[in-house]
């Protein structure tokens, strides 16, 4: 498992790099696959994001950015983490 630190000021940026990131580390086709997001909160606040991407034969490999921690966990297909990145700054997240 590996640790890094990235500079990501804006969500759309953090898509970007969450889509790119899943489909280098999986050696997938980028803008081939779909992948959904979901904002998770706690007590009504938003507290990250789930992001899934849908590979081939029903795969799913995930990443969670946690707002609290300001860091990206990613996930395999099997649900073990494979990465940790610290962001510098956080993005905004929208209140739902």
């Amino acid at each position: 498992m590996t640790a890094q630190a990235l500079d990501i000021l804006t969500l759309h940026d953090l898509r970007t790099y969450v889509y790119e990131n899943i489909c280098e580390h999986n050696e997938l086709e980028p803008g081939i696959f779909q992948m959904t997001e979901r904002q998770l909160t706690r007590g009504g606040k938003p507290c990250g994001v789930f992001f899934c991407l849908y590979g081939p034969r029903s795969v799913r490999l995930t990443a969670i950015w946690e707002t609290d921690r300001n860091s990206l966990l990613f996930y395999d297909s099997a649900g073990e983490r494979t990465s940790i990145m610290q962001l510098v700054q956080a993005p905004k997240l929208a209140t739902p």
